[in-house]
């Protein structure tokens, strides 16, 4: 076990490593140039991270897994929200939702270089909190892009588990779902806090399966408050249930 734990370390180190540095970079000039070419385009928004995040499962040799992908129109818009694991699940969701979405970000990771451009470019929504104004221009915004068919992918617990534990979730994602009276899907991230956890420095990617599981639609129930509290309860509920019993969070 201990060698080909080793070996796995080295192939990661000598083989993966320099594959998905250099798709990392493609990825993003490719994003960058065509979508400065076809603003506001389905295909070079969302496709060459869809691959990008195949790859990145694929390279690192990880099975996966997803449950539910029935539940989901892909001609409908949706909030999808999911528990925040580890740093696998962009790649995991990327892999197997296969449905069109934009991030929603802080307007931080705006700043971050040739990545920050992208993400742009492919018109993720940046979230301004500084002020009311902020507020009401990421509302405007996100209902621009949030029509047919193409949805917003969130994490409503807004950062990483250090214990594969949900905790509480932020209303940023209900919140606008209520605005926009989007429906919302729960999406359960199940693996990689064991395959890459979050810790101090640099870790190594342990082998194991990711499973990503997609529950029923929940649809707005009126507006305001009520509707905004009883999604995020719904969600919580839901992507929880489908955790191992490790990892679920008693309600």
């Amino acid at each position: 076990m201990r060698i080909l734990r080793f070996l796995y370390r080295i192939y990661q180190l000598f083989v993966a490593l320099p594959i998905l540095v250099i798709a990392t970079l493609f990825t993003a000039v490719i994003t960058i140039v065509f979508c400065s070419l076809f603003p506001h385009s389905k295909v070079w928004g969302y496709y060459p991270a869809k691959i990008w995040g195949m790859l990145f499962c694929r390279v690192l040799l990880l099975p996966i897994k997803v449950e539910g992908k029935e539940k989901i129109d892909k001609k409908a818009s949706y909030v999808f929200v999911a528990n925040h694991q580890g740093a696998m699940d962009i790649f995991l969701v990327y892999a197997l939702l296969n449905h069109n979405f934009k991030w929603m970000l802080k307007k931080s990771l705006r700043k971050v270089p040739l990545v920050g451009e992208a993400c742009y470019k492919a018109d993720f929504i940046f979230v301004d909190r500084s002020s009311p104004r902020g507020v009401k221009e990421t509302i405007a915004n996100a209902s621009e892009i949030l029509k047919d068919g193409t949805s917003l992918m969130i994490f409503p617990e807004g950062s990483r588990t250090f214990n594969g534990k949900m905790i509480p979730f932020k209303n940023g994602a209900f919140f606008l779902a209520d605005e926009l009276q989007l429906p919302v899907v729960p999406l359960t991230i199940d693996g990689p806090f064991d395959v890459l956890p979050r810790t101090k420095g640099v870790n190594f990617v342990k082998f194991g399966r990711m499973r990503l599981v997609i529950h029923d639609v929940i649809y707005p129930q009126g507006r305001g408050h009520d509707n905004v509290k009883s999604l995020s309860h719904q969600s919580f509920e839901a992507i929880n249930s489908a955790l191992p019993d490790k990892y679920r969070t008693i309600l």
